[in-house]
């Protein structure tokens, strides 16, 4: 019988595939890519995912399993300073199973498996059953389980102060008011950080249209009127014609309280919204009026703060409770010291708007953080790769690894618990980049000399590969088969295997069956199914499930024979809250009183002097107010996910000399002798990066502006001091904890100077390591 399949492959014409920056028509010839097309249905497609196609096969391919030389010659926790700097030997797949499953059973047999973190954070690739963490976890709970990690570097502050507020948090980003209705309903659009289209470029699980730029254009072309609160103006799209405001970063809690004082100063609260919809507004408001501290948190207090005119805090207020007024509050902006307070008190402002709950008007978590924001979905439950049951009840919060890795058996807080770091042996990372994600990347690098073993799932030679003791070579989308199927994107997709991967790379699923069954556990991990029979498996479910909500989604094999297959949109526009809105006693929130929190009593006995139980201005650890220096803004990139494809052929068109860009005003590069191409010298206390000067009046003075994702790629200096050729500026952000109460990230609270480069040094991060033969 005819395998559709491998017919698709040997047909090689209209094969699929999908990626978190979008759906591509991929055409092949004599076993390669010969072009990456955009889905005919996507009126704005991304850039990125052809940027693949160079490094398929390139220099930086892990094509098999590597070992650390230390590691293989004198066994596990041998010479961990080495990491990132030792040449690694090329071994068998047989012989790596066989290491892995020794070092598993030594570290459980001896520590515990709670001396195994998995935790493996970041976005790993599009296709349901391919998916590198739940294999990871799958397979480790299958041996007992692991240390694991909870929330997320994008919004670690909201995850966990939102729910005690409004009682979720997932569900409240993820079911925005739809872009439907702010066109339709919305006067004002006030966006606190922006809505930023490159961020929207990408949505976890594949992306088959995206929306966010339409949406945008839409809204304007109906007179919504924007307002861009950000220290970019690029941060709202030029056709939207938006007013600029550019406070001081990490002020937006004070600016807010600003207009909260002002609405309540002039009456203009909606206080019967306030009194049915919400509680504790009176302490809040308490606070405000300076009867709890003596200080009034008025237009004119706020104003030295923000640097911002105060009659403009004044107008601003006004203006929103005149007409229907969306406040759209970034992602980002819980990624600065106390962000809990910035969505706490974004969440107190709309209440007072009094318009959370209506058509075009209320509260949105990030408008085009990712393209699904808005997106109006009938909402599904998709099956996912069961993962099992982890026996280890122990985690950390994910943006707190270097201090476990510092300090096991060291007590901390978190969101009311008083917690102990674990004593970890072994780390294994999987789908993702902490050498990408984290903060004060030299701080973090010398804590990941500590673990015994470090194990990466990699496909390319960057930074967590380099820094690995065992290197397991995985597969890419385009060289295996699946399905693109989110509840965040309105089209599936067959995933074709476009090409045979390289060397010996292997698929996560295969990788760790192989070390199952070196370990005696094979059945429990793949259930005697093949990747095909757990694809259909997960596709058949989901199907099930649909069927459930009376949608109707055609079968495996009809997917695969049509190609794709689209979801159709809600009736109605979605408006997030409508329920409640309409009744809040049949629709409680699930905080303790069922409304909305304005003052926690929860929080208040937790007795946190980081976290008030109520939203306040807490001075960041550093910003602009202190005086010195300038801010960074290490923003979201354009040219890549993250730190993925920084080495494919789009992303590094985007860097003229092979350094990342640094975009700093006018002002503040004359002030510095610094021209436009310039070579630069980025640095503080913590570390150095080189980049290259971009001048530009949409950045406002005294902030520069670089984004994530550059591949680190440390070194020294004359001097001794640690940094990064290539232009990571998470060698300079500071690793701190936003608060006891989330413990998240606060990479935008960073202070730096900056400075021609003369050091002459070079980057090379897309260098693999030295492959030595055993014994050399």
């Amino acid at each position: 019988m005819s395998d559709p399949v491998s017919d698709r492959m040997s047909d090689r014409k209209d094969l699929l595939t999908s990626a978190h920056w979008g759906t591509y028509r991929v055409e092949t010839r004599d076993g390669r890519i010969t072009s990456m097309r955009p889905f005919e249905a996507d009126p704005d497609p991304s850039p990125i995912g052809p940027g693949i196609l160079d490094v398929l096969d390139g220099p930086t391919r892990i094509k098999r399993p590597a070992v650390r030389k230390s590691w293989l010659e004198q066994g596990p926790g041998a010479r961990g300073d080495l990491r990132g700097q030792e040449a690694f030997v090329e071994v068998s797949w047989d012989e790596a199973e066989r290491l892995v499953a020794a070092e598993l059973d030594r570290v459980r047999g001896t520590h515990g498996n709670g001396a195994i973190y998995a935790g493996s954070y970041g976005w790993a690739s599009a296709g349901r059953f391919n998916h590198a963490q739940s294999n990871l976890k799958r397979f480790v709970n299958c041996v007992g389980g692991f240390t694991s990690s909870v929330n997320t570097y994008s919004f670690a502050a909201g995850e966990v102060i939102v729910p005690h507020v409004m009682g979720h948090f997932y569900p409240l980003v993820y079911s925005a008011t739809s872009w439907r209705s702010v066109v339709a309903e919305t006067d004002l659009f006030v966006a606190f950080g922006g809505v930023p289209l490159k961020n929207g470029q990408i949505a976890q699980g594949g992306v088959g249209r995206h929306v966010q730029r339409d949406a945008v254009k839409a809204a304007a072309q109906a007179g919504v009127r924007f307002v861009n609160i950000s220290p970019l103006r690029s941060d709202v799209m030029e056709e939207a014609g938006a007013e600029w405001l550019a406070p001081r970063p990490s002020t937006d809690t004070a600016l807010m309280l600003g207009l909260c004082h002002t609405l309540l100063a002039e009456g203009l609260q909606d206080g019967d919204f306030l009194a049915r919809y919400t509680t504790g507004f009176d302490r809040f408001a308490a606070y405000l009026t300076g009867e709890t501290d003596g200080v009034a948190k008025s237009a004119d207090w706020a104003a030295p703060i923000c640097d911002l005119p105060a009659d403009t805090i004044r107008d601003l207020a006004r203006r929103m409770v005149k007409g229907r007024t969306m406040i759209s509050i970034a992602w980002a902006l819980t990624r600065q010291d106390h962000g809990e307070m910035a969505y706490w008190a974004a969440i107190a402002l709309a209440s007072m708007v009094g318009q959370i709950g209506l058509p075009g008007g209320g509260i949105g978590f990030g408008y085009s953080a990712v393209n699904a924001i808005g997106n109006d979905l009938a909402r599904l439950p998709m099956i996912a790769l069961p993962q099992g049951q982890n026996a280890v009840t122990d985690y950390v919060p994910v943006a707190r690894i270097t201090d476990m890795l510092e300090n096991p058996g060291g007590a901390y807080e978190f969101d009311g618990q008083h917690r102990t770091y674990p004593d970890i042996r072994l780390v294994w990372w999987a789908g993702g980049n902490p050498f990408h994600h984290h903060q004060d990347l030299n701080r973090m690098r010398r804590a990941w000399t500590k673990p015994e073993t470090v194990i990466a799932n990699e496909w390319c030679w960057n930074a967590l590969a380099k820094h690995a003791d065992i290197v397991l070579p995985c597969t890419v989308p385009l060289e295996r088969t699946d399905i693109a199927m989110t509840n965040r994107d309105p089209w599936l997709a067959r995933m074709d295997k476009a090409v045979e991967p390289p060397g010996e790379a292997r698929d996560d699923h295969m990788i760790f069956a192989g070390i199952a069954r070196a370990m005696g556990v094979e059945e429990a991990f793949t259930e005697g199914r093949t990747p095909e029979e757990w694809i259909r498996w997960i596709y058949d479910r989901t199907r099930q499930s649909a069927a459930e909500r009376e949608i109707e989604l055609p079968s495996l094999d009809e997917l695969r024979e049509k190609g794709t297959h689209q979801i159709p949109p809600s009736e109605e526009p979605h408006v997030m809250l409508k329920g409640f809105r309409a009744d809040p006693d049949g629709h409680p929130l699930d905080t303790p009183s069922g409304r909305i929190e304005l003052f926690s009593e929860v929080i208040a006995g937790f007795g946190y002097d980081d976290c008030p139980p109520h939203p306040a201005w807490l001075e960041p650890a550093e910003w602009l107010g202190q005086g010195r220096g300038l801010h960074l803004m290490s923003n979201q990139p354009k040219g890549k996910l993250h730190s993925q494809l920084d080495h494919g052929a789009h992303c590094r068109s985007l860097r003229p000399d092979g350094r990342e860009v640094l975009s700093l005003h006018p002002e503040d590069a004359a002030a510095r002798g610094i021209g436009d191409g310039d070579r630069l010298r980025v640095f503080n206390a913590r570390g150095w990066c080189l980049a290259t000067a971009a001048l530009s009046d949409g950045v406002r003075p005294g902030v520069v502006q670089m984004a994530t994702g550059a591949w680190y790629d440390p070194a020294v200096d004359a001097e001794g001091r640690p940094g990064c050729r290539h232009g990571n500026p998470n060698v300079l952000t500071l690793d701190k904890g936003t608060s006891r109460l989330a413990q998240g990230p606060i990479a935008h609270s960073c202070i730096v100077e900056v400075e021609i480069d003369r050091s002459g040094l070079e980057p090379a991060p897309f260098a693999p390591p030295q492959l030595v033969t055993r014994g050399r």
